[in-house]
Parts: structure tokens; sequence; C-alpha cells
């Protein structure tokens, strides 16, 4: 064989194991080829000749047995024009995933870090949160002891370059102004910023480093006389059990009694994190989830030393509450445990398993299906193949009014299930709370809609918290917020910024949605304050529907 030959073979058959590994690895560990090849290539030139024979019999085993390793070996080695077959995998293994499930994916390596650093838990960055609403970066606030706090940014700076590249007033997408400042750890970039009372740019050298990502957005009591406390978790990262655990032992010792897990919104992530949580709040020997695969081989978890199994429990759901989210409110609606209140959940039962490739890229397959304690599978009903009508269902719930009424919800009585306390349950389509909450829109007229629409309500609160600056860096906690605000006629402030703004005041329709605009200005620039996002869900609650009802029935249990 030729020295051309050899090298061909060498060179089609190893990239090609690589890329396809995921769809014929089976094939490829009972002949016990692969990892034998990599191992020879780096010994002497003189034993090339026998692996390129024993590659000879793989791909033609290959090609004999697989079309699509047939269909690519023969695009590498006969297309007419030169392709990158990197570019062609981008394009063609999503929609051979897409045949298979609404939730087995592809990920192109230049999407990989980004798809999954907030599971992971950090990214490299310069540790900033802000906005560029105004197209001007304004720094809302920094996170103590990262990168650039020891570098003296402040909140309230604006970032004018990056790099001695103008940036404000550039109409920079957000994202491209996320990856000027994002970089390699321990690697520099230099900031321009204009900071409040000086003429004079204040020029900063930040050293990247890592940024913790949190994915317990905010804990607090949210009512102190009656115990209640409130977690909410905006996903099931890899820190996800760790953050709830601490959460859960600081209000602890503030005196809660019951505990309000806020999951809407929630999209999932990590199983084994929902699962250490339910652990936490279980009695021991209690089923949590179990999984079967397409052999019917069952994988059950159980409860074991909870730390909190008397404590009250709560748990707000809604249409965007997924997956783990799911599992977590089924394991303890199933077990008697918690109170689930809120809208029909998601309805995403299949487990994905994430296969990574030479390349950077991955693919998550489905390669089970998860079951709440009493059998029940959550996971909607879905056409293989048809993705479009998979992400059309949340709309065709709304047209159907499922969001506004109850009894617009109908279940298979075939698919009811009982749980050892009672409550009747359902599968085959998401968690279905104990008490269903519906949509509210009463404030929603049409001058909030405009305010909100035009970004002007928004804006508004940016523009109160720089104004204000000094007297909001001495928040330090909700009560300071609260005295903070008493000193405001937010609304009457709010109106004649509007006005400024090209929005006219219509004193009716103002009426009518006075409260979810004060609500909503309170939230907004009591995020913008040192007590973060324990502000903005503080101040929401006041027109938080599902919030109030979980309240109201933690404190009549107690009567």
């Amino acid at each position: 064989m030729s020295n051309d030959r050899k090298k061909r073979f060498l060179h089609n058959i190893i990239i090609l194991a690589i890329v396809l590994s995921s769809m014929f690895m089976g094939i490829l560990i009972e002949r016990g080829r692969l990892v034998m090849v990599w191992e020879e290539l780096t010994k002497s030139s003189n034993q090339v000749e026998q692996f390129a024979s024993e590659l000879e019999n793989m791909e033609r085993y290959l090609t004999l047995s697989d079309k699509m390793v047939q269909t690519v070996i023969a695009i590498r080695n006969y297309y007419v024009d030169s392709i990158k077959l990197d570019t062609l995998y981008d394009r063609v293994i999503p929609k051979l995933l897409a045949e298979l499930d609404p939730h087995s994916e592809y990920i192109p390596a230049k999407d990989f870090q980004r798809v999954n650093e907030s599971l992971e838990g950090e990214f490299d960055g310069i540790g900033i949160v802000f906005n560029a609403s105004t197209d001007t970066i304004m720094v809302l606030s920094v996170i103590p002891q990262g990168p650039s706090d020891k570098a003296g940014l402040r909140a309230g700076d604006r970032i004018i370059r990056i790099d001695g590249r103008d940036v404000a007033g550039q109409k920079i997408p957000q994202d491209s102004m996320v990856r000027l400042m994002r970089g390699p750890r321990r690697s520099h970039v230099k900031l321009s910023l204009q900071r409040h009372g000086l003429r004079e740019l204040v020029e900063v050298d930040v050293e990247r480093g890592a940024i913790e990502l949190h994915s317990l957005e905010t804990s607090f009591m949210l009512d102190r006389d009656a115990g209640i406390g409130f977690v909410r978790l905006s996903q099931f990262a890899r820190t996800s059990h760790a953050e709830m655990r601490s959460a859960i032992k600081r209000l602890d010792a503030e005196g809660m009694k019951s505990l309000i897990i806020d999951l809407r919104g929630n999209g999932g992530g990590f199983l084994d994190q929902a699962i250490l949580i339910a652990n936490d709040l279980l009695p021991s020997d209690k089923l949590i989830v179990y999984t079967e695969d397409r052999e019917g081989q069952q994988q059950r978890q159980y409860s074991k030393n909870g730390t909190y199994p008397e404590l009250d429990v709560v748990v707000l759901v809604d249409e965007l509450s997924a997956s783990s989210s799911e599992i977590l409110a089924g394991a303890l609606q199933d077990n008697d445990r918690g109170l689930v209140i809120g809208r029909r959940t998601f309805g995403k039962g299949l487990v994905q398993t994430q296969i990574p490739f030479a390349d950077g890229s991955a693919i998550r397959l489905t390669v089970a299906r998860y079951y709440t304690p009493t059998g029940r599978s959550i996971q909607k009903p879905y056409t293989n193949g048809d993705e479009e009508a998979y992400k059309m269902d949340i709309i065709n719930r709304y047209n159907r009014n499922e969001f506004f009424s109850a009894d617009s919800i109908h279940f298979d009585a075939s698919l009811r299930y009982t749980t050892p306390g009672g409550r009747t349950v359902y599968g085959g389509g998401g968690i279905m709370p104990d008490i269903f909450i519906p949509m509210d829109t009463t404030g929603y007229t049409a001058y909030y809609n405009k305010v909100w629409n035009t970004n002007v309500l928004y804006r508004f609160t940016l523009d109160f918290t720089d104004r204000h600056r000094e007297e909001v860096d001495t928040i330090k906690s909700l009560e300071d917020l609260d005295a903070f605000f008493a000193g405001h006629d937010l609304v009457r402030e709010f109106t004649a910024y509007a006005e400024r703004n090209g929005v006219a005041t219509d004193r009716r329709q103002l009426e009518v949605s006075r409260a979810t605009i004060l609500a909503q200005l309170r939230a907004y620039i009591g995020r913008n304050t040192p007590v973060g996002d324990a502000g903005f869900y503080y101040n929401i609650y006041a027109v938080d529907e599902v919030l109030k009802r979980a309240v109201n029935e933690i404190k009549s249990r107690k009567k």
C-alpha cells in the first residue's frame, strides 16, 4: 500500500471515528479498534503498514454497515468541490436529532461554553452587572471581591471605551459588549469610565478572573411575623443544592417556620440537584423519582436522612417550570409533603445525557424517561420530527384559555393517580398545581402597556437610581429600602419622567395600573441597590397573586 493511501486511510477513519462516535460507538467498542489506533499512531513509522491494513478493514466494515458513514466517506473522498465537513456536520446533526424527540440537541463547539457555563456555576469575566438599554454600559452593581471591585469600579460608572474601542453610543449589541469584557482568566482588559462628579475619564485595568454564577437568585424572610421564608431558584446548576442548603440554614436561624420555593420560569438543569434538594425536605425512605430506559431498566432514587423533613413547604410553578423543577414539585406533591401553587408546568419528562466530541461540540441525547413517585410521566405528548408543533404548545395553551381557567385544562382519566394522602394527580403533561392561580392582567391598561413596551418604566428606574446613588449605596437591608422609598412619591416622579419622554399621562388608566406600576418601580429600583434581587421580589410581592396566595395558605393553616 502506498504511503499516500496509508495516510488517507488514517485521516479518514480517525476523523470519522471522532466526529461520528455517538452514531456508531457500539461498533467501535465491539471491534476494539479506536483506542489501539490512537496509541499506535505515536509509534515508529515502520508499523504504519500494519495499522493501515487494520484501518482498511475497519473502513470496509463501517461502510458496509452504516449508510451515514458511507455517505460521509464518499463526500470526503469524491465530492467535486472542497468542503469543510465540520460545517456540514453542524447543519446535518441537528436535523438528525430533531427527528428523535424535542429535547435531543446538538451543541456546536462555538456555543458549548456559553450553553454550559450557567449550569457549571462559573465563567471567566470582570464581575459586574450592567445594563446597556440607553446604548451606554451602565454598571448596576459590582460583585464584592471580584475583579472589577478590586480594580476600583463602582455602581453607576459608565463604560465609554473597552481596550481603547469606543462602545458608548455605538449601537453595539449587548451580547457583543459581553464578549468584549469577557476573556481568559488572568488576562487584562482596559476600561475607560465616566464617573459622576468627574470631568475626565477614569482609566482602570481589570484582570479577569473566575466569576461565580448563582442559581439561587435570592432568599429572605418575606414575612417575619409569620415566619415565612422565600427562595427563588432560577435553574438547577451544579451548585444549586449547596446554595439552597445554605439559604435554608440561614433562614432557619432567622426564625423561619414555612418556606416558599419559587420555581416559576425555572427550565430545569441537573437532575441530581433536584434530587438532593428533595432529599433535604423529605422524610427518609421516600421515593423521589425514577427513570426508565428503552430496555425497561429503572433507576430509583429514595430520600435518606433529610435535613428539614418537618419544614412547611409551598412550591410555586408556572408554564415555564420544566424538567428538574417538575421533578422537585412532583416529588413533594406525590409524597404529600408540599403544596404546589400556580399554573400547570411545561411537561418535560425526558432525560438527556451529554456526549462530547473531540472538536469541542457535543450532543445531548435523550436516554430515558423520568416518573414521579406515584408513577406518572409528566412528559407532554409530542410527534417525532414535529418540533414546531411542540414549540407551539405554550401558545396553544394560552389560546385555549388554560392560563386563565383551570376548567380549560383537560386530563386523560386513564392517567389519574392518587397520592398516599388521597390527593388526585394526573400524568401526561406537566404538574398540575394543587391550587390554580390564573394569570393576572387586571393592571395592564393601554397606558401601562405603552410605558412598558417603550421601556420608559425601566429607564426611569435606572435614571432614578443614578440620581440617588449616594443614598442608594447606603441601603443594606430590606428595612433600609422601605425607609428610602418612604421619602419619595415614585408614581408622581415617574409620570413626570414619562411625559418628558413622550408618554402623556392618562389619569383614569393610571389609577387602574397604579399598584402594578408602583410595585414594578420599587422592584426594579430595589434590584439596583446593594440588596440586589431580594429588593425586586420583596417589592413585586404586592402585585404577585401567586405569592400572595401562598402566604395566605400558610397563614390559614396556622390558625
